[in-house]
């Protein structure tokens, strides 16, 4: 039986994910700043690329649902005893754009993925091509960060989308 507490808990889990994404977004981007600033071989050059680009969009991701979770939370908590009608109209539609979306954040995760271990492995004999390597090697591990939280999310908002179905089907 889907409850007030199954809300809580699913936002509060998007909450805690969305500040490790932000704490691994801060990592990244000071270790792209590290690797420019004061490591400037063409290999950390190649890591600071992606680690920076990606590190940014896991900051902004991180931050943008962090800031959103309580007020969603308490809106749709609300929302289950005095107007269920805004979680079937409004919440669940919400909910499933985000786990339609989860296809192509997954998708694009692995394609990086492929991408940054094929440059890895493409370059990785040729001394000239360091930049690429590292790159690969940063492109790589932003990809999986990202692959793994999206796993989770999307495994939430699956089980979250089930509840809410559960509990509007037995509205009158």
């Amino acid at each position: 039986m889907f409850t007030k507490v199954d809300i809580e808990k699913y936002f509060n889990a998007e909450k805690n994910e969305s500040l490790l994404l932000i704490i691994i977004g801060i990592a990244a981007v000071l270790l792209a700043l590290v690797f420019f600033l004061y490591l400037k071989t063409n290999w950390h050059k190649g890591l600071a690329l992606p680690f920076l680009i990606i590190g940014i969009m896991h900051l902004v991701v991180g931050y943008t649902v962090y800031k959103r979770c309580d007020e969603d939370r308490k809106r749709n908590v609300y929302a289950y005893d005095m107007n269920p009608d805004e979680l079937k109209n409004k919440e669940i539609v919400r909910v499933e754009k985000v786990n339609k979306n989860f296809i192509i954040y997954r998708y694009t995760a692995i394609v990086l993925l492929i991408l940054g271990l094929g440059l890895f492995f493409y370059y990785r004999n040729n001394i000239d091509k360091s930049i690429w390597v590292g790159f690969g090697i940063a492109l790589a591990i932003e990809a999986a960060i990202s692959l793994g939280a999206d796993f989770f999310a999307e495994k939430r908002a699956v089980q979250y989308t089930t509840g809410l179905h559960s509990f509007v089907d037995k509205l009158p």
